[in-house]
């Protein structure tokens, strides 16, 4: 059978949650069919070798190495990227994305990831993996990062661990197969044509029909998500872009914050561009790793884990860049700084220490085995992280780091490592109605690569409020 009633492109959080409403309604007997061009989640290989000289499970002193250097496996894939992150749900509605925008009502953006927290809970994630920050420890920071000129959000979260979400994924995507849904990995979806009232897609595995498409391709598909786009004329706009690095430390540089609050949300304006400068995704004694794109093209992340631990933590410090006409394709501005970060990077992230970068001179590995970071990722070439990324977000990100200092004694170090590119693909919004329905009827979209949602919480609610949608037009 190749005629679906529903048709999902993107297996990540968005794409799982959207089809775990329209299957799980007691009424409902669609057929539902998700395509993915990465591999089942249980067959997506840890981003991590864990390597000892005894054999047994990892420590902070084992080589730790990154596997991802030919095929990624990290964004692509059931789960999506959030799957082999470190897995933090974000409990606030405005953390991850602006679901209380995008819905005109906090109340109701509250209840979406509350339920969205309970699903996943249904699903494996663990009780006890809740941290809501103290109150007095709250205002402690507040003061330090006001000192800062920054300001810290405060957010409830799960930090769940990335071996553990990956079975947490297992279970649901299992759930949705034994409820009949048909999932189709290492997959491509070529095209996608309206025809006598169906959609027709063309996949890698041959033609399918459906009355109902969900585009939820998340960050990798961003190139193949515009093409798309535009083929079936649905209307999109250019929106910001968030570029930077990804920031190592050793851990306790970092833990009289984290031990409040294990992924901080950190935000300032700097001084002389009044750019919009963040923390992202910080993970406590994690590892950093390389994403590999389908262009070619190469960046950097991070992951966490329950169990096992490094001596370091990292986070992304990212700037947001908005573009105005006549050139506003911030996604094409993106790319164009991975391919050059990719070439002088010879096919590998850059890495550099941060006094290194103020000197303006290039890291080689003497320099960086003198500093007291040991990386986590080793898969990487010494450069110059200025020659790659534009003046503007260079001056930014060291304006940051010392101004984060106040908050992170140490921050502001010679020795601090950096790594290079992240970039942050989510630089268009598709224009839709309140059901996440576009401009072409019978089409909804959902989740990162639609400029809904920056992160696994609010991908997996705007999900939810696509799949609710598309059962009702049934």
């Amino acid at each position: 059978m190749r005629d679906f009633d529903v048709a999902v492109v993107g297996g990540g959080p968005a794409g799982l949650m959207a089809t775990l409403e329209i299957v799980s309604n007691a009424r409902s007997n669609l057929r539902v069919i998700i395509f993915d061009k990465g591999k089942k989640v249980s067959e997506r290989k840890c981003p991590l070798a864990i390597k000892t000289s005894n054999g047994n499970s990892t420590t902070s002193n084992s080589k730790v190495e990154c596997l991802n250097c030919k095929v990624c496996n990290v964004i692509y894939g059931i789960g999506g990227a959030g799957a082999l992150s470190s897995g933090t749900l974000n409990l606030r509605p405005d953390i991850g994305g602006d679901l209380d925008k995008l819905v005109n009502d906090w109340d109701y953006a509250e209840e979406l990831v509350s339920y969205v927290d309970r699903v996943f809970v249904s699903f494996g994630v663990p009780e006890d993996t809740l941290h809501v920050p103290d109150k007095e420890k709250i205002t402690l920071l507040e003061r330090l990062a006001a000192k800062a000129g920054a300001k810290y959000i405060p957010t409830p979260q799960r930090i769940v661990g990335t071996e553990i979400m990956i079975k947490v994924i297992d279970n649901l995507s299992s759930y949705l197969e034994r409820k009949g849904v048909r999932i189709l990995t290492e997959t491509s979806v070529a095209d996608i044509v309206r025809s006598d009232g169906v959609f027709k897609l063309s996949t890698t595995q041959g033609e399918f029909t459906a009355r109902r498409i969900l585009l939820a391709p998340g960050r990798g598909g961003i190139t193949w998500f515009q093409k798309i786009l535009k083929n079936l004329n649905i209307e999109y706009e250019p929106g910001p872009l968030d570029v930077g690095v990804r920031v190592e430390v050793p851990s306790y540089v970092t833990e009289d914050v984290t031990t409040i609050n294990p992924d901080p949300k950190i935000v300032l304006y700097t001084k002389f561009y009044d750019d919009r400068v963040r923390t992202f995704c910080t993970n406590p004694r994690g590892f950093v790793v390389q994403e590999r794109y389908e262009d070619g093209t190469i960046g950097v992340n991070g992951v966490s884990y329950r169990n096992l631990k490094s001596r370091n933590t990292n986070f992304a410090l990212l700037v947001t860049l908005k573009l105005t006409d006549p050139y506003s394709d911030a996604t094409e501005l993106g790319k164009s700084i991975a391919r050059i970060a990719t070439r002088v990077g010879v096919g590998k992230p850059i890495i550099q220490r941060l006094g290194d970068l103020e000197k303006g001179r290039r890291s080689t590995w003497e320099r960086i085995e003198r500093s007291i970071v040991t990386p986590t990722l080793k898969n990487v070439t010494p450069g110059d992280i200025g020659v790659v990324l534009p003046y503007r977000v260079v001056i930014n990100l060291l304006e940051a780091i010392k101004r984060l200092n106040i908050l992170y004694p140490g921050l502001y170090s010679p020795q601090t490592i950096l790594y290079a590119p992240e970039i942050k693909y989510y630089s268009l919004k598709v224009k839709t109605d309140k059901n996440l329905q576009t401009s072409v009827e019978g089409i909804f979209v959902a989740g990162d690569g639609a400029g809904l949602s920056r992160g696994l919480n609010i991908a997996a609610a705007t999900g939810v409020i696509a799949g609710r949608a598309i059962l009702q037009t049934f």
